[in-house]
């Protein structure tokens, strides 16, 4: 159910996968999404399952209201944080979400000023620049670029996210690293690279990539794959006996 993710002592972070939760086809299993069209109260199950095996107080989680943008919200309380896409936290126990289907889920930590973030990042937000905005966000806060630790989640992979040639040069015009072209030899984007790139040029100097790609895992929701779907995540927090 959880792919845990190592960002440093005293820093909680994993990535959720399909499997272990309630919902019904073709939201089966482990839904986290609820504005998909699944039975709301199968996500609430869900999410609480998923906080379980993390570990993390399931009452205690920060959503979004994902838009594809580049804002952060700082977030001190539970709930939903609005039309962001990256939240930041200072605060000890407070669980950071962020659902994906396909764009990158990304997680940052420096556990030296107890600060955490996550993003969504997608072709539209990797091309706005949520990750750099996000850096920022957490440097405000007191962390160092130099002490962040990464972890870029399952996406869609460059080769099988094809997109016509004009998009891909629309986004790679504003991040080059994110060229790619697909494994039918179509144009396509690898949002992974790019996010990385931007990582290094602000100075990040531990990033992790989880290889998987959405598309080619069962085992992971697609909408590029299965169209009415639903939304693993990631989730990241400090935890609170540090």
């Amino acid at each position: 159910m959880i792919t845990s993710v190592a960002l440093g002592g005293g820093v909680g972070a994993g990535f959720t996968a399909r499997a272990g939760g309630v919902s019904a086809a073709p939201y089966d299993s482990l839904n986290l999404g609820g504005a998909v069209g699944d039975d709301p109260a199968a996500v609430t199950g869900n999410r609480r399952r998923a906080a379980a095996a993390l570990g993390a107080d399931p009452d205690r989680t920060v959503w979004m209201r994902q838009v594809h943008g580049a804002d952060v919200a700082f977030v001190t309380a539970p709930g939903t944080a609005g039309a962001v896409d990256a939240l930041v936290t200072t605060v000890p126990g407070l669980v950071l979400a962020v659902l994906v289907a396909d764009c990158a889920p990304v997680l940052l930590a420096d556990p030296v000023a107890g600060v955490v973030g996550a993003a969504h990042s997608g072709r539209p937000g990797t091309a706005a620049g949520v990750v750099p905005a996000l850096v920022k966000r957490m440097c405000e806060r007191g962390a160092d670029p130099a002490r962040m630790r990464a972890a870029i989640g399952p996406a869609a992979c460059g080769g099988c996210y094809e997109v016509p040639a004009a998009m891909r040069d629309d986004v790679a015009a504003a991040v080059p690293a994110a060229y790619a072209t697909t494994s039918k030899g179509t144009p396509g984007l690898d949002i992974r690279a790019g996010i990385a790139a931007q990582l290094a040029a602000d100075g990040v100097p531990d990033v992790r990539t989880d290889p998987r790609c959405t598309l080619e895992t069962p085992d992971l929701f697609s909408y590029r794959r299965d169209g009415r779907t639903g939304r693993f995540a990631g989730f990241v927090w400090l935890k609170e006996d540090t």
